[in-house]
């Protein structure tokens, strides 16, 4: 995440599972430090004060989660509210989470050779928490590499998507997950762009790829950017670009790309068979792919695993899509 933005979740110093009771102890905490009565900032307490009126709220906070967790502005000589008081009456002050940059050079200084088959290494440590301060994310939940499953939604239709996308899970699951011990998968999430839904989310590093899936007879098709052609026909794949760009909004920090992956009726992971317009190679370098599920292990493998960072859990990232499944 951005150094200067915190989510109302981080301004309180809560996990995104925070149940009300800890939002109102967690407030109770961050007002008494932040308070201008009390030597704090007045610009720290109308953040703390917004961030409680939202989260306390459970359409408001629903909203809130929906939209990914925005970050409230940062200011200078921002605070950690978990942090004790310091001298005097005034807050201690801290720096913030780092950003994904300052890390991965950081790290890269430390350990020039960073695998993405290397131990998951999580953003900030557990390690590193101070005592009494809340995790942005519980460990068990962080460790969990596979985030829900697909949801129903709607009426028509909705059998033959849930075994398409069960498919795509699938394949992440047995081809991806076990080569990145970093990589979260992360299922049925609102999209931040329309009223739309996003499959799936695979992050791993700062590299984000988001997943729609759709079934197609075997057979030669032609991928153009947007379109799918075949004899003739022109066919629409799901509508993905929308969302891609607004994650990559959303989150600067990450590399953002979207993927189709194409099955086959009978399950041939090689079928059916897609060629390229020119620009339109399935390379990472393009915002939208379309690919069979042969073709979405490897290339997704190793966009992922050429990251900067690939064997890192951000959970500020983590915790925010969590935050968004529907």
């Amino acid at each position: 995440m951005s150094e200067n933005l915190l989510t109302h979740y981080q301004v309180l110093g809560i996990a995104a599972t925070a149940t009300e009771r800890d939002i109102k102890s967690a407030y109770r905490k961050a007002a008494r430090l932040a308070h201008p009565d009390h030597g704090g900032d007045p610009a720290a307490f109308l953040l703390v004060t917004a961030a409680y009126e939202t989260l306390i709220n459970p359409q408001r906070r629903a909203a809130y989660d929906r939209s990914y967790g925005v970050g409230s502005q940062r200011r200078p000589g921002w605070y950690q509210p978990s942090s004790p008081a310091g001298a005097g009456a005034s807050a201690t002050r801290a720096a913030g989470p780092p950003s994904a940059t300052s890390f991965a050079m950081g790290h890269a200084q430390r350990a020039p050779k960073v695998n993405a088959s290397d131990p998951a290494v999580y953003v900030p440590a557990f390690t590193d928490l101070a005592a009494g301060t809340t995790p942005l994310l519980p460990l068990p939940r962080a460790a969990q590499q596979v985030h829900e499953a697909p949801r129903k939604r709607g009426v028509f239709g909705a059998q033959a998507r849930l075994a398409r996308e069960a498919r795509t899970i699938q394949l992440v699951m047995a081809q991806i997950l076990p080569q990145i011990p970093a990589a979260r998968l992360v299922n049925g999430l609102l999209s931040p762009a329309d009223n739309g839904y996003v499959d799936h989310v695979l992050l791993s590093g700062y590299r984000m790829v988001l997943i729609g899936s759709m079934l197609l007879p075997e057979g030669a098709y032609r991928f153009n950017g947007s379109s799918l052609l075949h004899g003739g026909k022109v066919i629409e794949p799901p509508r993905m670009l929308p969302a891609v760009r607004t994650m990559q909004q959303v989150f600067p920090d990450c590399n953002v790309t979207g993927w189709i992956c194409v099955h086959s009726p009978e399950g041939n992971l090689y079928q059916p068979v897609i060629d390229y317009a020119p620009g339109a190679e399935p390379d990472g370098s393009t915002l939208v792919n379309a690919v069979n599920g042969s073709r979405l292990i490897r290339e997704v493998r190793h966009f992922l695993a050429a990251g900067p960072a690939p064997n890192v859990v951000d959970l500020s990232v983590l915790s925010r899509l969590l935050g968004g499944m529907y």
